[in-house]
């Protein structure tokens, strides 16, 4: 009898971390959400240098500005004015592919545009190193 109410307590103590982690990591998906809707905005106005300021230090370290302009140029100029966003979903992760761990926030948008009516837009803030979100990441399809 002991064992069970021992287990019943741990199992107890296990949903409250859990729901602890949940809400903590819904902390920071909004945090993110916030810093991406940010830099979203100037990306549709077509400041893609400010965007890369913007950036984490990530992918400022991966790309030089100039590269970044010319991606953001070929890929958002064809499609026109943002028309209308909505976040899709948002998701706390600490690894992704291909990237250092970390703290990270993958946030898809169902995106329309002047020229393409069903976009799908995938940002990716991340926790930086002076403890603010920052974008580290953007992918259109």
């Amino acid at each position: 009898m002991q064992r069970h109410i021992m287990l019943g307590v741990m199992g107890g103590m296990m949903i409250a971390w859990a729901t602890v982690a949940v809400a903590g990591n819904a902390v920071k998906e909004q945090q993110a959400l916030r810093a991406a809707e940010a830099w979203l905005a100037g990306v549709d106005k077509g400041d893609y240098a400010a965007g890369w300021k913007q950036a984490a230090g990530y992918l400022r370290g991966a790309v030089t500005r100039k590269q970044f302009v010319q991606a953001l140029e070929a890929a958002r100029k064809p499609l026109g004015k943002t028309l209308s966003r909505k976040v899709e979903s948002a998701t706390y992760m600490t690894s992704l592919p291909g990237a250092p761990d970390g703290e990270y926030v993958v946030i898809v948008f169902k995106t329309s545009f002047a020229n393409k009516k069903a976009g799908i837009e995938t940002i990716t803030p991340m926790l930086d190193k002076d403890g603010r979100w920052r974008v580290s990441g953007y992918y259109i399809r």
